[in-house]
């Protein structure tokens, strides 16, 4: 997994004191949320400038339900 290390030892943490499950899928959502934000961030500052349809485009992928239709 990249980066975030703290986020991966809490999980750990919060695994072998066998909290709830509820708590331990919320830190690896967060986890998932970070990783997926960080790979955002390293893909678009790889880009040239984007239009704003380029935009739009794909603002509709990251929109619940919006991604079925950006194709």
């Amino acid at each position: 997994m990249p980066g975030h290390p703290h986020l991966r030892g809490r999980i750990g943490g919060l695994t072998r004191r066998g909290a709830p499950p509820e708590k331990i899928e919320a830190a690896r959502a967060e986890l998932a949320e970070a990783n997926a934000e960080a790979a955002i961030r390293r893909i678009v500052d790889a880009w040239p400038p984007l239009s704003p349809a380029q935009r739009e485009r794909l603002a509709l992928l990251l929109n619940p339900g919006g991604g079925s239709d950006a194709t």
